[in-house]
């Protein structure tokens, strides 16, 4: 039999099981995602917002006072939050925690009052809320608490009981709130994370046995020790010669190909930044001084790098005044790094799909960039709220996210960003340029399903345009075929083909041919991304 009133003890209790039951759970949640790709990743999002609250929960020992427990619940989801779903979990602590905190024990109007905060501070969270999803769930849940509060209900486990049960309904209701649900049939992966959570508490408050064990709130990558193909990475920019034509630039990479790889050239005009992995740097420097003056010239030793990103990209001890601007952003792949290492960005954290970095990631990188304001771009739709919280929780500098929700969206901010003007009128340009860029990626389907009418089977491969599923079937090139005619119109001039680490250059290749073949009046550009899931990621522009 529960009690009526949670103390401080109980309550770190049963967050700490709500925690690990989540945990538990968090595969066949990743699996309730609509899109059937192998990026299912709403189950592991909330796990390790969740759980970095947990470890300081758990940090805090058996009897912690109700505030100093409230303030490790909130600070750790709010940090530790990760993907659209973890930061709104982060938010419905923040709000309940805000309540409950002041108190010795929870009592049911107390929790009432916690709930509708919780609620309210999530909604204020999300710039468009969207019912259907785990804030529905949630507010749902807060709706029958206040109902049963004012029938005057004071039996706390039938409270609970009561309330776990109408959030079932509301969850199982989902599907008839977003038709995508429905067609694909599965209720919404956040909103079950939500109850799963609850439901692990509830049966902490009912005395049930459960493992409070929390290990580290963030797993530890494996170190992986490979034997290094190129052992030096060279990086340099090359100020032009005025005779410097679209052939040589062609002729420059095919050879940097020949004597390396992950070949990086971006030509910006009078300038191009080269970027490759050799083992021969005096090949590179001898090729490129052939078109104009060498400067920016950086040639490192690969064996003595830290296979740590971070590391490599350790900041300065800023003996020297902050810059103006500086640049975070978001990519995987070493491809993908690269293109937005030449391109000046300070700082690039590496992650995505299946890799949502965390709120803590974000206030992390902008510690280690000297600059007055720093720009953020996220690139994945699901990593805008974190980076958002991250802005609202640094203080010393200026955080501005740019909200691209692509890689090449996030490309053409950098490409569009003018060092004269103001970090209002660079935030204003970047956010209507990436408005100006199409975005496909083809991956395959993880499970039979049905979306937007198309059947989809398992291991079909799939082509998804910003709007969608554009095409699907068993034959990759006529599935990417369909998917940039969905995406080319009479303004399109560009087309940009960003190959993934499963795709050989060989095959690549024969892709950009095909596509340039079909699309004449449109120019094609063919870059390594090394992207992990998607074999190729394909912009518009």
């Amino acid at each position: 039999m529960g009690v009526n009133k949670i103390d401080s003890k109980l309550f770190a209790k049963a967050f700490i099981a709500g925690a690990k039951n989540l945990e538990s759970n968090k595969e066949w949640i990743n699996e309730l995602n609509v899109f059937p790709v192998p990026d299912g990743d709403t189950g592991t999002n909330m796990t390790m917002t969740i759980m970095s609250a947990a470890k300081e929960v758990s940090d805090l020992g058996p009897e912690p006072d109700m505030a100093t427990l409230c303030k490790a619940i909130s600070s750790g989801s709010l940090r530790g939050a990760r993907g659209n779903s973890g930061v709104i979990l982060s938010q419905l602590l923040r709000g309940f925690t805000k309540v409950v905190k002041t108190e010795t024990e929870i009592t049911i109007p107390l929790m009432v009052t916690g709930f509708n905060k919780a609620v309210e501070t999530a909604y204020k969270a999300v710039m468009k809320p969207k019912e259907g999803t785990i804030l529905t769930v949630a507010r749902g849940m807060s709706d029958k608490a206040s109902d049963l509060a004012a029938d005057g209900c004071e039996d706390l486990e039938k409270f609970c009981e009561e309330v776990l049960a109408h959030g079932k309904t509301v969850l199982d209701q989902t599907p008839e709130m977003l038709p995508v649900l429905k067609e694909a049939g599965v209720v919404d992966s956040g909103g079950q994370g939500l109850m799963e959570f609850l439901r692990g508490a509830y049966d902490a408050y009912l005395g049930k046995e459960v493992d409070l064990t929390v290990g580290e709130a963030v797993e530890e990558k494996e170190e992986e020790v490979e034997e290094l193909a190129f052992l030096y990475s060279v990086e340099l920019t090359v100020t032009l010669q005025k005779n410097f034509i679209p052939k040589n630039e062609s002729d420059v990479k095919n050879y940097l190909e020949s004597i390396g790889e992950s070949v990086v050239l971006i030509n910006d005009g009078g300038e191009v930044r080269v970027h490759i992995h050799t083992n021969d740097p005096g090949l590179v420097l001898q090729k490129a001084i052939k078109f104009g003056t060498l400067k920016n010239v950086k040639v490192i030793n690969r064996s003595v790098e830290s296979a740590d990103e971070s590391t490599v990209q350790e900041a300065p001890a800023f003996s020297e005044p902050p810059k103006p601007f500086g640049f975070i952003t978001v990519a995987a792949g070493d491809g993908l790094v690269e293109i937005f290492k030449s391109l000046g960005v300070d700082y690039v954290i590496e992650g995505g799909q299946t890799m949502n970095p965390s709120t803590a990631d974000f206030i992390d990188a902008a510690s280690k960039v000297n600059a007055e304001t720093i720009f953020i771009l996220p690139n994945n739709k699901n990593i805008i709220l974190a980076a958002n919280q991250a802005a609202e929780l640094v203080t010393d500098k200026t955080l501005l996210v740019i909200p691209s929700k692509t890689v090449p969206q996030g490309i053409t901010a950098v490409v569009n960003f003018i060092p004269d003007l103001t970090a209002d009128e660079n935030e204003q340009t970047m956010m209507e340029e990436i408005k100006n860029v199409k975005t496909g990626q083809v991956t395959y389907a993880v499970r039979d399903t049905s979306i937007d009418g198309k059947e989809i089977h398992k291991d079909d491969f799939m082509g998804l345009s910003d709007s969608g599923l554009a095409s699907v079937g068993t034959d990759k090139n006529k599935v990417i075929e369909e998917l940039v005619d969905s995406m080319v119109d009479a303004s399109s001039e560009l087309i940009s083909i960003y190959y993934g680490q499963d795709i050989t250059e060989e095959e690549a290749t024969a892709v950009s041919d095909m596509i340039s073949s079909k699309f004449t009046k449109v120019d094609v550009e063919l870059q390594p991304g090394g992207q992990p899931v998607y074999y190729y990621m394909i912009s518009v522009e």
